[in-house]
């Protein structure tokens, strides 16, 4: 179930993704959140450079390996405009984050590109809980991911 103060830290991760969108970038932010609510790590894509794994979902994964210590990565939240692609679910599981929240699901996500006629990706759009077993995942946020489709739309309209 989405709480309140999951809108509030979703609405950050809508903001970092028009923040790469901003930039230039595909509009995926993402943060990773303490259990005692401290957002600890914020990121958005950084793909438009060519590395297609500069995903914010993963530099999380990264981030936490080295700076939160393996007993607390499981009490952690990740937050993110888009659910997590199936090397992000895949790091975020080898890392041992805990519930993922996410705004818009990969099932919305490839709709809307199918709806505008944008290539179909090589990756498969594979659930979190596909990839991660016991995984507690919670999404999509239908106002959020509203918000989300209409960044992505404004991409391809670049």
């Amino acid at each position: 179930m989405i709480t309140e103060q999951d809108k509030k830290h979703l609405a950050r991760c809508v903001a970092l993704a028009k923040q790469a969108l901003d930039a230039g970038d595909e509009p995926f932010g993402s943060i990773l959140v303490s259990a005692d609510g401290t957002v600890l790590f914020e990121d958005h894509n950084h793909v438009a450079g060519g590395d297609h794994t500069q995903h914010p979902e993963f530099e999380i994964a990264r981030w936490a390996a080295n700076h939160v210590p393996a007993a607390e990565r499981a009490a952690c939240v990740v937050y993110t405009s888009g659910e997590h692609c199936p090397m992000c679910s895949a790091a975020h599981g080898w890392v041992g984050l805990g519930r993922i929240v996410y705004a818009s699901s990969s099932a919305q996500y490839s709709q809307w590109m199918r709806e505008w006629g944008a290539p179909a990706s090589r990756v498969r759009p594979l659930a979190i809980a596909e990839v991660v077993d016991g995984i507690e995942v919670d999404g999509p946020e239908p106002e959020l991911a509203e918000q989300v489709r209409l960044l992505h739309q404004a991409k391809l309209n670049q």
